[in-house]
């Protein structure tokens, strides 16, 4: 059932799907041979959808970790501002980290995290985002697996938000307040 206040349907449950699987098995291609497991960091909250399903595609060892970090508060627009409120318990010194994002748009908040998880020496660190907005990048960020380019369009649901409200919705649809 669509909301008040999406416009549209953007990507529907079914082309979720299939871009999960398509990523799930590119990751697991890229993975196929690891020393040690691959430890998956979620960037929390909006990623928490996307990874669990993410993690189930991926056909090979790994544990997951959780970053918590915020850059929109209750709006629609990036801070810049980047908080990180939660760190991961996991050590990254000499592991392989696959990075896993909701949405990159303007890339102040990922790049920012990339460098903080490059300080703490991976043997590799990888990105991965179900969504990116290429037309709002500020920051120059490399995305290695890549769900969908989208418009820069607001966008909610499967995980994604606004002010905590619309993350349960089986599709991502266009937010219009």
């Amino acid at each position: 059932m669509q909301q008040p206040n999406i416009t549209q349907i953007l990507i529907s449950e079914d082309e979720i799907q299939q871009i999960v699987q398509r990523m799930g098995a590119e990751i697991t291609t890229h993975y196929s041979s690891l020393e040690k497991e691959l430890i998956v960091i979620g960037l929390l909250r909006g990623s928490f959808i996307f990874m669990a399903d993410l993690i189930r595609e991926i056909q090979a060892p790994l544990v997951v970790d959780f970053m918590t970090v915020s850059s929109y508060g209750d709006g629609t627009v990036s801070s810049g501002d980047v908080k990180i409120v939660m760190d991961v318990d996991s050590s990254l010194e000499g592991r392989d980290v696959l990075l896993v994002e909701d949405i990159v748009d303007t890339g102040r908040t990922f790049a920012k995290v990339v460098r903080m998880i490059n300080n703490r020496k991976p043997r590799s660190l990888k990105t991965c985002t179900f969504l990116n907005k290429p037309s709002a990048r500020i920051s120059d960020v490399q995305v290695d697996f890549c769900g969908k380019d989208i418009p820069d369009e607001f966008v909610v649901g499967y995980g994604l938000d606004y002010s905590q409200r619309y993350r349960e919705l089986p599709y991502v649809g266009i937010l219009q307040l």
